[in-house]
């Protein structure tokens, strides 16, 4: 075997073992784990069998077969990128509704908080509402009423 086909094999290897324990550590997901677990199968096909990349490019009408693995690596890297895109604006998407339902509910407890505090006020001192419709406390007079 030549030292590239050695070089190559273990390349991908290596590609295998890192996506495998990129899965055990939850790091990558199983719909992109298997897309990598492909490439590296193939990328180790087609170093045993160097002449699968010769007869696929013959049959495609491709004159030197490293355009042909040059044209799949191109195809393989738009497809991951198309998904990648795709994924993030759905991502986005979910990131703004949550943050306009965050933003609901926090103007929501806050008016509840400002009802509570007026509801605990009014057991205490009567509230008079001021100039600007808001509710406030009533100053005392200092002296005691009888």
């Amino acid at each position: 075997m030549a030292r590239l086909t050695i070089v190559t094999i273990v390349v991908a290897v290596a590609a295998f073992l890192l996506v495998f324990e990129l899965l055990r550590r939850r790091r990558l997901r199983q719909k992109y784990a298997f897309l990598w677990v492909l490439v590296a199968g193939a990328t180790v096909a087609l170093s045993v069998f160097p002449g699968l990349l010769a007869r696929a490019s013959g049959l495609l009408g491709i004159a030197v077969p490293s355009n042909l693995l040059f044209l799949m690596s191109l195809l393989i890297l738009f497809g991951v990128s198309l998904q990648l895109s795709i994924e993030v604006g759905v991502l986005e998407e979910q990131s703004r509704r949550l943050a306009e339902e965050v933003g609901a509910i926090r103007l929501r407890l806050e008016d509840l908080e400002w009802r509570t505090r007026i509801g605990m006020a009014e057991e205490e001192d009567p509230v008079v509402e001021g100039n600007d419709g808001e509710a406030v406390k009533p100053r005392s007079t200092g002296s005691p009423s009888v």
